[in-house]
């Protein structure tokens, strides 16, 4: 766990720094709030991991994994505000504790932020550009045109939680200079490893304690959310094996990448069965 710990200090002290720089204050302290009161930082690792992978240093992919995660950040204040869910990683959402226009702000804040970090590459810009375009499509979706049909809820977690991921991933290729081929593969691989985290997050809306999840439960059922259990007839343990089953498949598109660091590829594999294992 070594590796792993010192790859999320450089995450987290990066962080740190980017929000430290913020101006007004009152932005500064949102933000701070927004991003610093905990998470998993699931998707900036994965950044560094594929970079070193493929052979990069995770120095040269540490502003482009903080990036991700304000752009993730970002779309949580707004996934709260629009579900009215008072609690984020165990404390306040923003929208409570600030107000709607404020959290707006934040939002706002945020990915200005993340921007500014992408911004010195025309590659990274068009990679998260593209997967905000999907994340958009599927934030709308969710509000006007929910899924009927299980094939329809793959489309939408593919584009709600699984493009980010891959941008995640890509961005780690990218940051190593990899050919298209790679910057492919790490990203079908980290695409298929956020639609199982979605799906498991579905799971633990319906099932778990809401202590041990850090928010409440039972949001997807209340406001009809297009859950899969709610848009299909699956059971929990039924929607854990379409967890189980995408994951299975981003490991088969890590297959498919040359590795140079196999210890960076070996967290990559465990993060495919943490996202399905996972209780929060």
């Amino acid at each position: 766990m070594e590796l792993l710990d010192r790859r999320q200090a450089l995450i987290e002290d990066r962080l740190e720094a980017v929000v430290a720089d913020l101006e007004p204050p009152e932005l500064r302290e949102a933000v701070a709030h927004a991003t610093l009161s905990g998470g998993k930082r699931v998707r900036p690792t994965v950044t560094l991991l594929a970079c070193e992978t493929v052979g990069g240093e995770p120095v040269d992919a540490v502003d482009f994994g903080v990036g991700v995660e304000l752009v993730h950040a970002a779309s949580l204040v707004v996934d709260d505000i629009i579900d009215r869910s008072a609690v984020r990683r165990g404390v306040d959402s923003a929208w409570l504790e600030y107000g709607h226009g404020p959290a707006i702000v934040t939002s706002d804040g945020l990915l200005g932020e993340a921007f500014a970090l992408f911004s010195a590459d025309p590659e990274a810009m068009r990679t998260v550009s593209e997967a905000m375009v999907e994340l958009g499509i599927g934030e709308a979706t969710e509000l006007a045109d929910t899924p009927t049909t299980e094939a329809e809820y793959a489309t939408l977690a593919r584009r709600k939680t699984g493009a980010l991921f891959r941008a995640a991933a890509e961005l780690g290729a990218i940051a190593a200079d990899s050919d298209g081929v790679t910057v492919e593969a790490l990203g079908e691989y980290a695409e298929r490893v956020g639609v199982a985290f979605q799906i498991r997050d579905d799971v633990l809306d319906a099932v778990a304690d809401p202590d041990t999840l850090g928010k409440p439960t039972g949001h997807d059922a209340a406001l009809e959310r297009p859950s899969l259990l709610q848009v299909t007839d699956l059971t929990p343990a039924e929607a854990n094996q379409r967890a189980h089953d995408q994951a299975d498949r981003a490991v088969d598109a890590l297959e498919r990448v040359e590795t140079v660091d196999a210890d960076a590829r070996s967290y990559l594999l465990e993060l495919a069965e943490f996202v399905v294992e996972r209780e929060r």
